[in-house]
């Protein structure tokens, strides 16, 4: 089943969020701030980490951050009342898998926690937006990338499902490829890239839409 952190300086919120998600997913722990969504987070190591966006000391993108910094790869989906443009962009520019309002009712969230769950992106239509408009005013004019052209086609697959969160288990069963071929393929791309871990890998992924 998978695991999920509840993140929300609210108490109430946190109770009503966990009453919709408890029958589907495990509940492993619940935060009110920064520093003890961190901590919790690096202790469970959550699946997929439900946050809202502002908090008393901080906002997701630092909890995100925090997070890259202990070397935990949790998936993270923003739950916030902010529809607000910046809120979004500086959320997803931080990592997170998802962004969704506290309108969205019961069925809605399970869906996009199972959907980040399984590399998906979720955004409803007006977010997603956002997000697109943001990122297009940065993509460069020559569709070319050498940094992207230094993996081969198999490590272009594989790169792409790590990005989305993939266990290597998962990537072997997609790829018909043994557990072991995964681990080497991910390595050279981590290698090539210079990154030092999956969340730096989706967030290179991210900022060229290849994901």
């Amino acid at each position: 089943m998978t695991r999920i952190v509840l993140v929300d300086d609210h108490a109430l919120v946190r109770a009503g969020v966990r009453a919709e998600l408890e029958d589907a997913f495990s509940i492993v722990g619940e935060a009110g701030s920064v520093a003890e969504a961190v901590t919790i987070i690096a202790r469970e190591k959550p699946d997929v980490v439900v946050c809202d966006v502002h908090l008393p000391d901080g906002t997701a993108a630092t909890v995100i951050a925090g997070c890259v910094e202990r070397g935990v790869n949790s998936v993270f989906l923003a739950l916030s009342v902010s529809d607000a443009a910046e809120d979004v962009i500086e959320v997803i520019r931080a990592g997170a898998r998802g962004y969704i309002t506290k309108a969205t009712d019961g069925a809605g969230l399970i869906d996009a926690v199972t959907r980040v769950s399984e590399g998906d992106a979720v955004f409803s239509p007006r977010l997603a937006g956002f997000v697109l408009d943001a990122f297009a005013t940065e993509l460069p004019e020559s569709s070319a990338d050498p940094e992207l052209d230094r993996l081969t086609n198999r490590e272009q697959e594989v790169m792409r499902l790590l990005a989305r969160g993939y266990a290597y288990k998962e990537i072997a069963r997609r790829l018909t490829i043994s557990i072991k071929t995964v681990e080497s393929h991910a390595g050279a791309v981590l290698r090539k890239l210079q990154l030092s871990n999956r969340n730096e890998l989706t967030r290179w992924a991210a900022d060229r839409r290849i994901l």
